[in-house]
């Protein structure tokens, strides 16, 4: 089993997500693909057989409690739920159990009880003592209806009698037949037991049997989950670890006294279990009622769970609470998500599921309760909370992660704000600039632009011309002085947080990136915190790396009101970008600079030659979500063309000559032509084997939908394509995102 412990999972995009589970086998190559392209999901037609007056399908979102490790085995726990939050906790509840040797958990066996009632007996102790002497023919009875579940090691295994005294009427006798299921949730099959033995337990006892149905009060299928926390994993946020010990526990013994307050914290223990239940096709209702009546079956409702601590101080949690469920049967594998949610848990028997779950609920209630302990537990719905806003108030794409941030901002997570905040998002009018985003005072940040490259990608490295046009999407950047020592970069939505030391050993190239351009600027020994706010995709071949330097720049020069001139600030962002990439044509970094639709050429200085078009071209942009370094791209081509310098340098002029055709059919606003140049040169670009499935895909749906023309844009290998599309981008792009991708409609200008 791969590892549960998959960090910064969260900040990736879905279809990053599933590649990673792809990658660490987690999901394998048909579940992946089914995933990806939206096709698990349960359609109408087959929703129809399996209840009553279907008229569509309900969505739910699937995610992925992650860290888990019960008995010493590690669990990726798929979860059903549209409460925010839940998925986060969980997962960070887990985390931190883990550093403490993860939870036990242990199960009873798989018995559910089916009841069957019997009125008139006329004396019930004496019925009573009838059924326990013809006990062996009762379950040789209830078992010959179900012989392959025999077979497999279940079966009625004992009979249990209560007399129920009455009020009004003689006393009833309840016989409680005791079933294995061993790996189904066995309710039918209870049932027809129940029904089988009815007129055998008439004979015996000279009553009369009236209900006959399973109960689900599951108390013979008990889990009981356990973890011990040291105290020093508990402290952060300015609390101690024994504060947060004895918050925790405190709040525990609320719910433990008042049956108001065990309410509420059952229900936090089932928003863990519940999720875990629907995503793998098992009755949530009845796990949620013998949850709540097991509560109840002291003198008084109480906590499922109990918080103490032991001799050494630490934080203990244990949870028992009635568990029974399947993990093989009809209702199980009528939805074709469950199937690959199951894989995904990658649990053999039902017990084994059980105990997972009873591991979920209790890390579920231990979040909950260390959020109530320290900062409150609102808090720690806001992030998630603001995406469901944002959403409900039509953020595109391309501006949402902006609209989550300004919402968390402002503290008014509200449909209006994120309207208004929508509102503000404008355009500058400065010549030559792509779109920007302003801040809601209509303050310009310092911004870098994205780009795409419709013409002449890796070939403009080696001298030949390329066309590229700017994007409305830019990275922008803020400074700001800082008591902290030291230059302090951060991306939030990135999860970056590091400090640059000078002349150090850099993990990753755009901290020594941003060394250099501090050295640059004479700006090392400034106590500053840069802030960076990405709206291009990284990876993607959008310029990411480029616009990044380019922002970072801008907000420096504005900051410490340096003069510098765009000339300037576009050779820094080239020596920035050949570290990035290691060769750099510059194309990226003057896009990031002047926003211009250009026609260039690499050199000292570089050719760039605007182009004027009558209107503005549109196109959609499809992103594979597959993460691509440049620089790895860049270093593929220059190995095979170092190879064979004959036959490349034929691919190089063969472009060349593309891209110069294009510039002229783009000036003639000839888009049969544009589009028809766009094909020749992705066919290009897979002989420089650059290309990717992903990307030879979207090509493809690009152009069956209708697109005059669609390539990759940038290094390949992964990120994004272009697609030409005059009069058709909406059902190009509704293509592209049908078969599992994003795709968002921009306008060259």
């Amino acid at each position: 089993m791969a590892s549960s412990r998959i960090s910064g999972f969260y900040k990736y995009s879905i279809q990053e997500r599933l590649r990673i589970l792809h990658k660490n086998n987690i999901l394998n190559d048909r579940d992946y693909t089914l995933l990806r392209n939206g096709n698990s999901l349960l359609r109408p037609e087959d929703s129809d057989k399996i209840i009553e007056n279907v008229v569509g399908v309900f969505g739910l979102p699937m995610g992925l409690g992650l860290n888990f490790m019960v008995n010493s085995k590690d669990y990726i726990i798929p979860m059903v739920v549209e409460e925010p939050s839940i998925i986060a906790a969980v997962s960070s509840a887990a985390k931190l159990v883990r550093e403490s040797g993860g939870f036990s958990s242990e199960s009873r066996e798989s018995i559910l009880i089916g009841q069957i009632q019997i009125v008139d007996t006329g004396n019930p102790a004496r019925a009573k003592q009838a059924i326990f002497q013809n006990k062996e023919e009762i379950i040789n009875l209830a078992n010959s209806m179900h012989p392959r579940m025999v077979a497999r090691g279940g079966g009625a295994r004992d009979v249990e009698v209560r007399i129920i005294p009455m009020a009004h009427n003689n006393d009833m006798v309840v016989t409680h037949l005791l079933v294995d299921t061993r790996d189904a949730m066995g309710a039918n099959l209870v049932n027809s037991m129940c029904e089988g033995v009815a007129p055998l337990l008439e004979k015996i006892t000279g009553g009369r049997v009236f209900l006959r149905i399973l109960s689900n009060l599951t108390d013979r299928s008990l889990v009981r989950a356990r973890c011990v926390i040291p105290c020093q994993l508990l402290e952060g946020k300015g609390y101690s670890g024994e504060d947060v010990r004895d918050g925790i526990i405190l709040a525990y013994e609320f719910a433990a006294a008042d049956p108001y307050r065990a309410a509420t914290h059952n229900k936090g223990i089932m928003n863990g279990i519940d999720p875990v239940i629907i995503a793998t096709g098992n009755d949530w209702r009845a796990v949620e009622a013998a949850a709540h009546a097991y509560a109840a079956r002291g003198e008084k409702y109480t906590s499922l769970t109990i918080w103490e601590k032991n001799e050494q101080g630490d934080l203990v949690g244990s949870i028992e609470i009635p568990m029974r469920v399947g993990i093989v049967g009809g209702p199980i594998e009528s939805n074709p998500t469950v199937p690959i949610a199951l894989r995904i848990l990658n649990v053999q028997t039902a017990r084994e599921l059980a105990e997972v779950l009873g591991a979920v609920g209790l890390a579920q209630n231990m979040s909950a309760l260390r959020a109530l302990a320290t900062e409150g537990i609102q808090r720690g719905h806001m992030s998630l909370h603001a995406r469901s806003v944002a959403i409900a108030a039509g953020a595109s794409p391309e501006i949402f992660e902006t609209v989550v941030e300004k919402l968390i901002d402002s503290s008014e997570i509200k449909i209006w704000k994120a309207k208004e905040i929508i509102e503000n998002i404008k355009v500058a009018e400065e010549p030559g600039l792509a779109d920007m985003y302003l801040k809601p005072s209509g303050e310009q940040i310092p911004s870098g632009y994205g780009k795409v490259i419709l013409f002449g990608e890796h070939t403009v490295v080696y001298g030949t011309h390329a066309v590229a046009a700017p994007i409305p999407l830019a990275m922008q950047a803020r400074v700001c002085a800082c008591d902290r020592v030291g230059v302090h970069l951060i991306i939030p939505r990135w999860g970056v947080e590091e400090r640059i030391y000078k002349d150090s050993e850099h993990k990753y190239s755009i901290f020594k990136s941003l060394d250099l351009i501090l050295d640059e600027l004479g700006l090392h020994d400034e106590n500053m915190q840069i802030e960076v706010f990405p709206h291009v995709p990284r990876a993607m071949g959008l310029g990411g790396s480029a616009s990044l330097a380019v922002a970072i720049i801008r907000a420096l020069i504005s900051h410490y009101e340096i003069s510098m001139a765009n000339e300037h600030i576009n050779r820094l962002a080239y020596e920035s970008e050949k570290i990035v990439h290691g060769s750099a044509s510059g194309i990226d970094n003057t896009m990031a600079t002047y926003g211009q639709f250009l026609f260039f050429r690499k050199g000292e200085p570089p050719f760039m030659q605007a182009i004027e078009i009558e209107k503005p071209i549109r196109l959609v942009i499809g992103l594979t979500w597959v993460e691509s370094l440049t620089a790895k791209m860049v270093a593929k081509v220059k190995g095979a063309w170092e190879r064979n310098k004959r036959l490349y340098n034929h691919i190089f002029r063969e472009t060349d000559i593309l891209v110069r055709q294009g510039v002229e059919a783009i000036k003639r606003y000839d888009l049969e032509q544009v589009g028809e140049l766009m094909n020749i040169n992705q066919g290009l670009l897979n002989a420089l084997q650059v290309s990717s499935h992903e990307l030879e895909e979207l090509v493809d749906i690009a152009r069956s939908n209708g697109a005059l023309g669609a390539k990759l844009t940038g290094g390949g290998g992964g990120g994004a394509i272009i697609a030409l599309c005059p009069e058709n981008a909406e059902k190009v792009a509704a293509a592209i995102k049908n078969a599992g991708y994003r795709a968002f409609i921009t306008d060259i200008k």
